[in-house]
């Protein structure tokens, strides 16, 4: 039998699984799919990694290995939803929770270096054996041109900015070399007392190798000026980093963010605190427990207090608890946070839960320049128009752990004054950094059948599209004037007559892009690994109001499919407000728009004509639902996710037996069809009734399944109506 792999994940689209699984299993059956699920949750991760220490029932596979060899075959076809990308913080609460469940699981630090396994995004990298390919959907963007989301308008007079980094960050110092031969390399640390091999790797013959540091002095320079500056123009202070992603290098730059606004109080108690491991890079929440362990804690607390008084007020993430942009490291993520500040009107919440102009500090500029420019565009021209702007699909460089990306391996907090050199194995230095204590310095390496495959698949996207596909590269970047030479090699090897093919630099090409956008016009964005995470938020937020209704599509390079359910996140608060009354409004489009393509790719793979005909009836199911505004609601007492699953498997089932394609498969149907229709009032009126009291998952990232399952299938007359299908 054909196969589908559905991943099991974490927090809202877990919960939206053990609702729509059973519905997918019930039509995938009609054309001979098995839909099966592997466990990758933060939670399976870490029983996966004691299976020592587990009974045998309590133990877990290494789901993720196993899912990351079958992306290197041609029989893969798995939907992947968006799973926990874990803080330090997460971590230890499911490690907790797991305890407390019976699970003989060490402490965090007396197993670091296995949980440090699944901290951060442990899991995409391993999965993206294959370039992306990120849209709008037409069902989608006809939508939002019938029913726009609110844009804030822009003000001329807006004093928001982004405050950038000149000299002496990673985009500055960067070398990169082309590796002429496979050879292995030595990344060693040369300081007066000696020299220190930090890591060896084995490079390919042509693989893009970067190395870069950014320095300390000047960040901590850079800073004190961004908190004056905001101090002085009256708006907020805000820190835009990707802590999740970046695990290495950006909690580092955040612990340097937070001694930075309260340098006052770390000028005077910064020994103790250091002391104390209170060193701000797991944000003041952190320090704020910590300072409970000291007797002077509270005579630091009001030092810390006093400093947000006298300071420029931070931006907040829940103004109600007081929880300040420095409270946690995660909280701020730079591709959803700068673009939901650009569709505010360019502003971000204060402690009074007003908005209010904010300097957006990006201390890094090798990426900042493409917010800044889409800010003065909307100082000039105004906020977007939702109705009428054209749309920015990606095509990203992700294969293989390209760029960025997969630097964590690669990154070091440099611990004495000296200098860096990546050394091949003849003992000639590639690249060399001065360094001094606290700096940061990491590589970068970029495969080389990845670029051929991303080029090719920018081709492919233009001709089948019809829009201009333009690459952004940063000719002040060493990386990116070798990715260019590579570009501009690989083209030749396609057939581009006809088509719109630029290379640019990010600044360029965002103004380029929004210019095209405020026309109507649609452009193809090519980027590297980071800017198509940033792109693939800031433009669908901008157009669509989320990001988590993109079609994401990762051709595998083996030949199998990645069938991404939007690129929103885990949605932890929707959880929450399950808990609390029984209403989960995670809205599964992402999955509905997933199922259909990898439905398609089992067609044009395996001359499955069934799963086509099923490809094109879910198509059809899902813009009625978008039609019908029976997607969930955020209120209790109205239609959830669960609700958008009846609606949606009655649409579906109904466009299945009315297509002429496929008459068995449309006898099949009419029967369900029917008595989904006839059903209707009853069930959908027994999903709104089950909301407005606590529900209880027995868990939260481990929940309990027949809990769960209880919660999120209530209703037994429609539960039997699928369970029809399956025989």
């Amino acid at each position: 039998m054909a196969k589908i792999i559905w991943t099991r994940t974490d927090e809202a689209p877990l919960l939206a699984t053990y609702s729509f699984k059973p519905i997918v299993e019930a039509f995938a059956s009609t054309a001979g799919i098995d839909v099966e699920t592997r466990d990758i949750s933060l939670a399976g991760r870490i029983l996966a990694q004691f299976p020592e220490r587990l009974t045998e029932e309590q133990r877990m596979d290494d789901a993720l290995a196993e899912l990351g060899e079958l992306a290197k075959t041609p029989e893969a076809n798995i939907i992947k939803l968006p799973n926990i990308s874990a803080s330090l913080p997460q971590l230890k609460a499911a490690i907790k929770e797991l305890q407390d469940a019976g699970y003989d699981l060490p402490e965090y630090e007396d197993a670091q270096e296995k949980y440090d396994a699944v901290k951060g995004s442990a899991v995409n990298p391993v999965l993206r054996e294959g370039n992306s390919d990120r849209r709008a959907p037409i069902a989608v963007k006809n939508f939002v041109r019938k029913h726009p989301h609110s844009m804030g308008a822009w003000s001329a007079d807006s004093k928001t900015n982004v405050a950038t980094m000149d000299a002496d960050d990673f985009r500055h110092n960067e070398q990169s070399v082309i590796m002429p031969k496979a050879d292995r390399v030595a990344i060693v640390h040369v300081t007066d007392s000696g020299e220190k091999t930090l890591k060896e790797l084995d490079l390919l013959e042509d693989e893009v190798f970067d190395a870069t540091a950014l320095r300390a002095a000047a960040l901590d320079e850079f800073l004190a000026a961004q908190v004056k500056r905001a101090k002085e123009e009256g708006i907020l202070f805000s820190a835009h980093l990707k802590a999740t992603m970046m695990k290495v290098s950006d909690p580092i730059i955040f612990g340097h963010v937070v001694r930075a606004y309260f340098k006052d109080v770390f000028d005077k108690y910064g020994e103790q605190l250091e002391a104390a491991g209170l060193n701000g890079e797991n944000g003041l929440a952190a320090i704020y427990t910590g300072l409970e362990d000291l007797d002077n804690g509270a005579e630091i607390k009001a030092a810390f207090e006093q400093a947000l008084i006298d300071g420029p007020d931070l931006a907040m993430v829940n103004s109600a608890k007081g929880i300040t942009n420095l409270h946690v490291p995660s909280d701020v993520i730079i591709d959803a946070s700068m673009p939901a500040m650009i569709r505010t009107s360019g502003q971000m919440w204060n402690k009074n839960d007003e908005t209010q102009d904010t300097l957006a500090v990006i201390p890094d500029s090798s990426y900042a320049g493409v917010y800044q420019t889409v800010i003065e565009d909307c100082k000039k021209n105004g906020a977007f128009d939702p109705t009428t702007m054209g749309t920015v699909p990606n095509v990203g460089l992700m294969a293989q752990k390209a760029e960025e990306y997969g630097s964590h391996d690669k990154t070091f907090k440099i611990e004495a004054d000296g200098k860096v050199e990546v050394r091949n194995s003849a003992g000639e230095v590639l690249t060399s950094h001065d360094v001094s204590a606290g700096d940061i310095w990491r590589a970068c390496q970029t495969k080389d059948a990845p670029i051929q495959d991303w080029v090719k698949l920018a081709v492919t996207r233009s001709r089948l599209s019809g829009m201009p596909a333009v690459f952004w590269l940063d000719p002040e970047r060493a990386h990116d004037r070798n990715l260019t030479d590579l570009v501009k090699k690989y083209l030749q090897d396609h057939d581009t007559e006809g088509l719109d093919i630029r290379i640019l630099s990010p600044v360029e090409a965002t103004q380029l892009s929004v210019d095209r956008i405020r026309e109507g016009q649609d452009t193809i964005s090519v980027t590297g690994n980071v800017l198509r995470d940033y792109n693939t938020d800031l433009f669908p937020i901008l157009e669509l109001g989320t990001s988590a209704k993109m079609l994401s599509i990762v051709p595998l390079m083996a030949g199998g499919g990645l069938f991404e359910t939007g690129a929103g996140g885990s949605a932890p608060k929707h959880v929450q407000q399950v808990q609390e009354e029984n209403h989960l409004r995670w809205d599964s489009l992402g999955e509905f728009l997933a199922l259909a393509e990898s439905f398609r790719h089992e067609k044009n793979t395996n001359g499955n004509e069934v799963a086509g005909v099923l490809a094109d009836a879910l198509d059809a199911a899902t813009e009625k639902l978008l039609d019908e505004g029976k997607s969930p609601s955020r209120k209790a007492g109205e239609i959830d996710n669960r609700g958008s699953h009846f609606f949606l498997a009655t649409y579906w089932a109904e466009a299945l037996a009315n297509q002429t394609d496929d008459p068995e498969l449309a006898s099949k149907f009419a029967d369900v069809a029917k008595a989904l229709a006839d059903n209707a009032e009853e069930i959908n009126q027994a999903l709104l009734d089950v909301q407005g009291s606590p529900a209880d998952l027995g868990g939260y990232y481990w929940p309990n399944d027949e809990k769960t399952t209880q919660v999120m299938r209530p209703v037994a007359k429609f539960n039997e109506i699928i369970g029809t299908l399956a025989k």
